[in-house]
């Protein structure tokens, strides 16, 4: 949805989607605002809070949104992944406890309603003192369906918002298909043609070949500059190389920047550490004919908001004029109380 903004649902844009990284609670509106056509601030805060929408972790153990249907639906088909994760994060923090009585009581716990987890640490704590507090706490974090509860603050979701169980929010069961064949057809159809590492890179989950090779008589399969093979639905839009892509702003963590394994269809590996930053942040970028071509930031003085853009190379004047006027929107839309907004291209 970045060759032309779409006339579609919020809710109908995250599913086609799957899944809107949100480590941070602005992303999200920044990169429906950029795919959507007329799309309004509310219209995403409305789904949280009707619950149509939601925030929680899921693919590579961080939080992102999807709408209620896919999470119930696709929860337990990135459990894998999720311990894998855990494991791999705590590695020796793990053997002061067990997992599945650690992740019950703090199941317990969270049945009594919506809390933070510092609570929930404490409780593990006393229950376990010869455990480690804040890797029991990740462990249930990785191991309960948990969503995060909204409220009516300006992006949705305050920056201590309480988890709560997914189960009790919804109040739907959470699907127990493991089997990852469905997620692997949902992400082809939004970030194909891609190959079997570039699902793995994305969904974290590992050994995703036998569910292609399951798959493989509803796909069809092209072969990339270096002879890879890649995988696509057969009726899936590959437009041609020479079509002509807007400039588009993607907020931080956007997920088009994360859907693969090789990024260089979309960044540059000479601009990588530009975009993808210490501590695992990704940048705020610009797309220009769909290859990232700078970052941006935002700096608000009284009443100006200006939106700072910082190329990685010299951009042409058609180039800087599109940026500018998208700018300028961008800017409207992330302050609109705002006085006057400019955009400054270094």
């Amino acid at each position: 949805m970045l060759l032309a903004r779409e006339k579609i649902s919020a809710l109908g844009a995250i599913e086609r989607l799957v899944a809107m990284q949100a480590q941070l609670a602005r992303p999200p509106y920044i990169g429906l605002w950029s795919r959507v056509h007329g799309f309004k601030r509310d219209d995403l805060t409305a789904l949280f809070t009707s619950r149509k929408a939601v925030r929680g972790t899921l693919l590579r153990a961080t939080l992102h949104v999807m709408s209620a249907k896919d999470y119930t639906r696709f929860r337990a088909a990135v459990q894998a992944a999720l311990s894998a994760g855990a494991q791999a994060v705590l590695r020796d923090r793990m053997k002061g406890f067990d997992v599945d009585t650690v992740t019950a009581a703090a199941r317990e716990f969270f049945e009594k309603g919506p809390t933070g987890f510092e609570p929930v640490r404490q409780h593990l704590i006393k229950k376990f003192p010869k455990g480690d507090d804040r890797a029991m706490g990740y462990v249930a974090r990785l191991h309960i369906p948990l969503l995060q509860v909204p409220d009516a603050s300006r992006w949705g979701y305050p920056s201590t918002s309480d988890f709560t169980l997914a189960e009790k929010w919804l109040g739907t069961k959470i699907s127990t298909d493991e089997s990852p064949d469905e997620l692997v057809l949902r992400y082809l159809a939004a970030y194909g043609p891609a190959s079997v590492s570039d699902a793995q890179t994305w969904s974290g989950l590992a050994k995703l070949r036998d569910a292609f090779e399951r798959l493989r008589p509803k796909l069809v399969t092209v072969r990339d500059e270096r002879g890879r093979e890649l995988f696509d639905l057969p009726k899936a839009p590959r437009p041609d190389p020479e079509t002509e892509a807007p400039v588009r702003f993607l907020p931080e963590f956007d997920h088009i920047l994360l859907a693969h394994d090789d990024r260089t269809r979309i960044v540059a590996d000479a601009h990588r550490k530009q975009v993808y930053l210490p501590g695992l942040r990704v940048a705020a970028t610009l797309l220009v004919d769909g290859i990232v071509a700078g970052a941006w930031s935002v700096e608000s003085k009284k009443a100006l908001t200006t939106l700072v853009v910082q190329p990685f190379g010299k951009l042409s004047k058609a180039a800087r004029d599109a940026a500018t006027e998208e700018g300028e929107a961008l800017a409207k839309f992330l302050e609109p109380d705002a006085h006057d907004v400019a955009v400054r291209i270094a």
